[in-house]
């Protein structure tokens, strides 16, 4: 049954935003179902397009308001405050070409708490403390009707159409259904701490007695959720290759309220969100003067949603890492090193060119480097085959590759080259200790990317060797034998009259 003809028998729209197309041909009915849905879209209400956009940056977010006075401060005010979250470096993957979206607009109309007032007599700095306390308050009422939003026009639809099973569905979606309460509760508290004025005073005690509710089942939730994310994103990449389902979530992508975004855009939104609180309230707390009651309760609220960010990152890298090690095909047995399977975490990973022409698929494990091959399993999912002899951290040696030197010895075989003798975003890791290991050179897409691997491995390989080097001393004894000294000087004086000789 074509997927249009089970439109018709749908009743769900919330919002107005999906409906009923004709039955056609291919190309033709494609193009008539979005024209139909853009019709109706102009018919139907928009609440996300007229829902208040989150603070990316405060410049200029004073806007001119009835009095002078008012309008002069906003003026005044020209700061800029990033609140993207910070992520481990990860080299970039094979990047997809984007599919072709509507021209609805992708952000929301901008508001700020200087359009909600009329008047005041408050000072420059307290007003950049009121724009990014209404922020908080605003984004937790965004992040609300996005989620619900998932559940009434994805997840709903596809499971009724047949679209994905339950259990995928249970699968991409995860506990986002346990997120909601949690954000409903503190944007209820938040609402309450607004007085008549629409300013807010004290927002420290609010913020710590949500934090710490949230702590166990904020905690519990997120680490579940989170954790469940990589799993997630990767089923729902191998089904967006089925046409039903790539069908859906394009007509989706160019509805009005999707804002031309993706699916996966809205099921990352509770992580981001959570990584964007700590530097939320560092803004509140810089806004904030000596002598207001907040200065002594918002570092408590600070530290203690750093230790829920904190928590939630180490349980999603470690599920993360499990996630990927499991997808690892050895073709030898000399290949299953331990270090891999004692890595907790993961550096990054990405698509590298290795000195052949090569894409692989490169992880930098806590402990180890593996270069892999992805291919298709039965099932239409993503498995790595590994590729040669994986390098244990600690052993690594690490030579970046300036851009313009050449090749030499057909190293690079003229895979990197182009056919000319220069290279570029190059660099090569080889293995001390280990015959198999041969040395790898490694072509990164561009001069960030290089710049990232380089980073990250330098980061692993130092601990490595210190974990290495204190596992070693751990195994010393207590009071080694004195002679054990003499002989280990003998050796060492040996080997280097040796060298001199």
């Amino acid at each position: 049954t074509h997927l249009t003809s089970l439109y018709l028998s749908l009743s769900f729209n919330p919002f107005g935003v999906l409906s009923p197309a004709p039955h056609r041909q291919d190309d033709e009915e494609e193009e008539d179902e979005r024209g139909i849905m853009s019709d109706l879209m102009k018919d139907s209400e928009e609440p996300s397009n007229k829902r208040v956009k989150p603070v990316a940056s405060l410049t200029g977010v004073i806007t001119p308001v009835k009095t002078p006075a008012l309008k002069r401060i906003g003026q005044s005010i020209s700061r800029s405050i990033s609140f993207r979250s910070e992520a481990r470096p990860l080299p970039p993957a094979h990047l997809r070409q984007r599919p072709k979206a509507s021209s609805f607009p992708r952000r929301r109309n901008s508001q700020c708490w200087s359009d909600t007032v009329e008047s005041h007599d408050l000072t420059v700095k307290e007003i950049k403390r009121q724009e990014v306390i209404y922020e908080l308050t605003e984004g937790e009422r965004q992040l609300i009707d996005d989620l619900s939003l998932v559940k009434k026009v994805y997840y709903e639809p596809m499971l009724k159409l047949d679209i994905l099973t339950e259990s995928e569905l249970g699968q991409i979606f995860g506990t986002l259904d346990s997120l909601i309460p949690l954000h409903q509760d503190l944007l209820s508290r938040l609402e309450r701490l607004r007085g008549s004025e629409k300013t807010v005073g004290e927002v420290g005690p609010t913020l710590i007695r949500t934090g710490s509710w949230l702590q166990f089942p904020c905690l519990e939730a997120y680490v579940t959720y989170c954790c469940n994310q990589v799993g997630a994103k990767a089923l729902l990449d191998q089904k967006k290759n089925e046409k039903r389902v790539e069908h859906f979530l394009r007509l989706c992508q160019e509805s009005s309220f999707s804002r031309k975004l993706d699916l996966w855009n809205f099921l990352d939104l509770p992580r981001s969100r959570l990584v964007k609180y700590p530097l939320l309230l560092k803004e509140i707390q810089k806004c904030t003067p000596p002598d207001h009651p907040d200065e002594d309760t918002l570092p408590d609220a600070l530290e203690l949603i750093q230790s829920i960010v904190a928590e939630v990152n180490k349980k999603t890298g470690e599920a993360e890492c499990q996630f990927y090690r499991r997808g690892l095909s050895y073709l030898e047995d000399s290949q299953r090193l331990p270090e891999i399977q004692q890595s907790r975490f993961l550096y990054c990973h990405g698509e590298l060119k290795s000195s052949k022409g090569q894409r692989l698929h490169v992880f930098l494990f806590e402990l180890a480097l593996v270069l892999s091959r992805p291919v298709e399993d039965r099932d239409g999912g993503q498995v790595f085959n590994v590729y040669r002899q994986p390098l244990p951290n600690a052993l690594i040696n690490l030579e970046e590759i300036p851009d313009g030197e050449a090749g030499g010895g057909g190293t690079f075989r003229g895979a990197f080259t182009g056919g000319n003798d220069k290279v570029k975003n190059c660099f090569r890791v080889s293995s001390r200790g280990r015959s198999k290991a041969h040395p790898y050179s490694l072509q990164a897409n561009d001069s960030f990317s290089k710049q990232q691997w380089i980073t990250c491995l330098r980061q692993a390989i130092v601990q490595s060797r210190d974990k290495m080097a204190q596992t070693s001393q751990s195994r010393l004894p207590l009071h080694p034998d004195p002679a054990l000294y003499h002989m280990a000087e003998l050796s060492l004086g040996s080997s280097s009259d040796m060298v001199e000789q």
